[in-house]
């Protein structure tokens, strides 16, 4: 708890990191798993949990973010990315429409980016933007 208080951005950037090599290495395990096994193309239900495992750590991370940062655009950025990867995992679950995994790749990298810029350029040690 005290690590998502205090680097937020840390935890969102590194969370949505692992989130983009999560979504980039499934396909090559199903690869890897047709080859092995002959007709079974199932995930393993842990697998799958794990999409969950890091929009819920992002959420907080994302939330505690927006309460710390010292520019206004960043919230809403931070926000928008977060929304189109929930809807985006959510929609891969549960195969609404078909979309490519740019869809997701996409707000994740954003995630990270919008993280990471937060972290170095948009701080606030003191004043009304932060909350303690």
């Amino acid at each position: 708890m005290k690590l998502l208080l205090q680097k937020s951005d840390t935890l969102g950037a590194f969370s949505s990191a692992l989130c983009l090599v999560h979504c980039l290495v499934t396909p090559i395990l199903f690869i890897a798993q047709a080859s092995s096994v002959c007709c079974s193309a199932s995930v393993p239900t842990w697998w799958k949990s794990i999409d969950y495992l890091f929009l819920i750590i992002s959420f907080f991370a994302v939330y505690r973010s927006t309460q710390t940062t010292s520019k206004d655009f960043m919230k809403p950025a931070l926000w928008i990315c977060w929304i189109i990867l929930f809807f985006a995992i959510i929609n891969e679950h549960l195969q609404v429409i078909h979309l490519p995994e740019i869809f997701t790749y996409v707000p994740a990298l954003g995630l990270v980016a919008l993280h990471l810029y937060n972290l170095k350029y948009c701080q606030c040690n003191k004043g009304p933007c932060c909350t303690n």
